[in-house]
């Protein structure tokens, strides 16, 4: 679907009729679901699905409960810690959520209204999840990890279908790969297929509240189910105690690994883009771009045609990738000058 264009006036009016939805499903919820009649004392706790206008909340212990939550919260998301309290009597209603922990981290995508929603919470570490089928784009994998750099999340490439990959599709992954281990990226092959690599994918998952993204087709849910392979029974165990049933669609999921660590599966940050950033937000998703900026012989370079440009000259000396460097170039001319503002 296409960017809308909006005025000031519109984006208003979107923001308002979304805010009254979101009071209408917590009004729904509480009539078909009240909040319990007496609850006990405020504990921490973590958002782990959202169901519209309630949220399934773990205490520490890894209990689920079904919790409302305070108007006036701003919008709550899978990874989200939170204050909430639970009910003082086991069946006698729902707990509440009463307060929202600084997030350390927060994945945002924009949507079509003019605002960017946050889609998950507390991610450290991003794995970006390519294979030799879809045949994979550098500029794509650049996508995902500028998105890690700005948010601040450490990245990990994860080569999947491992078993895939033949005697002509070798040297071209070895490319990729290459140039992602010489910026310091690690890179894992991994194969949900045979279990190549999944030893190595676990390790790298443990003590972590990781999500993968990566274009359709690379196999992240194959790799979801592996490390993961009680996550089906999982989600019908959500939705018993979320009381809306075995067909309840969920934004977001976290899952408990059984080495430590979480596991974030969302739909809404498999795939996203970044018409919203500005070029030197851009700039600075390239590590080792980011850093030669400021030794170009002019201070308003533009990096593609002025004498002295440290880029140009890193790329043209081997020092950087020339396909990096095309990359910055590419995605720079599809940033939305216009879509940029309706995000601020």
């Amino acid at each position: 679907m296409a960017k809308r264009k909006l005025n000031r006036r519109q984006k208003w009016r979107i923001e308002k009729i979304q805010a009254e939805r979101r009071q209408r499903a917590q009004r729904r919820a509480g009539q078909e679901n009240p909040v319990a009649t007496a609850l006990g004392e405020e504990q921490l706790g973590t958002v782990v699905a959202h169901f519209g206008g309630q949220v399934l909340v773990e205490d520490e212990a890894g209990v689920p409960a079904r919790c409302h939550f305070r108007a006036n919260l701003e919008q709550l998301v899978v990874g989200d810690r939170v204050i909430w309290q639970a009910p003082r009597v086991e069946g006698d209603g729902d707990g509440v959520v009463t307060a929202i922990e600084p997030r350390q981290s927060v994945l945002k995508r924009p949507d079509n209204y003019g605002n960017l929603k946050p889609v998950a919470a507390n991610v450290d570490r991003l794995l970006v999840v390519f294979a030799p089928m879809p045949v994979p784009s550098t500029a794509l994998l650049d996508r995902y990890l500028v998105a890690a750099e700005l948010s601040g999340i450490p990245a990990t490439l994860v080569l999947n279908k491992a078993d895939l990959i033949d005697a002509e599709s070798r040297d071209a992954l070895d490319h990729i790969t290459d140039i992602y281990r010489d910026l310091g990226y690690p890179v894992i092959e991994a194969s949900a297929e045979d279990g190549a690599g999944l030893a190595a994918l676990k390790t790298a998952l443990t003590g972590h509240t990781c999500a993968f993204v990566g274009q359709s087709g690379v196999g992240k849910s194959s790799l979801v189910n592996a490390v993961l392979p009680g996550a089906e029974l999982a989600v019908g165990d959500l939705s018993g105690v979320s009381g809306l049933g075995q067909h309840t669609t969920t934004t977001a999921r976290l899952f408990r690994l059984p080495d430590g660590g979480r596991l974030i599966d969302s739909p809404g940050i498999r795939e996203f883009g970044l018409w919203h950033i500005s070029e030197e937000e851009l700039l600075h998703g390239y590590r080792e771009l980011s850093e030669r900026a400021g030794h170009c012989r002019f201070r308003n370079c533009t990096h593609r045609h002025e004498p002295g440009c440290a880029l140009r000259e890193a790329a043209e000396n081997g020092e950087v990738s020339e396909e990096r460097l095309h990359n910055f170039f590419q995605i720079a001319d599809t940033l939305d000058e216009e879509g940029r503002e309706r995000y601020r």
